[in-house]
């Protein structure tokens, strides 16, 4: 399994709330059923300003070729592009391999691992 991470930051006069907005009501619904193993979509509050970053699991590098060749076909994703991709100074992009004792290591992703963020004694 490996995780990619996108990190994108969006130009000063850009607003994140348009953004956001676009991304969930357009580009999200495209994805989620084309890529699979969406793990989360998240905004900085310290640090960097206009940045976002979301994390994606794949089986391997190939299924991640296939599955975002797929994905650039889908007239949904493209009509997102055209709104959002206007509004992205950088993107930057990581492929990670997850450690022999990461609770994301598998797909599908377990909930069983004790003591981390998916275990159910910290879900409120």
């Amino acid at each position: 399994m490996i995780v990619e991470q996108r990190t994108y930051v969006l130009h000063t006069g850009a607003s994140l709330a348009d953004y956001l907005a676009a991304y969930e009501q357009i580009g999200l619904p495209a994805q989620k059923p084309i890529l699979g193993g969406f793990l989360g979509y998240f905004v900085t509050e310290f640090g960097r300003q206009n940045e976002l970053n979301h994390l994606w699991a794949y089986r391997d590098l190939e299924d991640r070729r296939a599955r975002r060749a797929e994905l650039a076909k889908n007239t949904q994703w493209q009509e997102c592009l055209a709104i959002i991709r206007p509004m992205i100074m950088t993107m930057e992009n990581k492929i990670m391999y997850p450690t022999s004792f990461s609770p994301i290591r598998n797909l599908p992703v377990s909930i069983a691992d004790t003591n981390t963020a998916f275990a159910e004694e910290l879900r409120g």
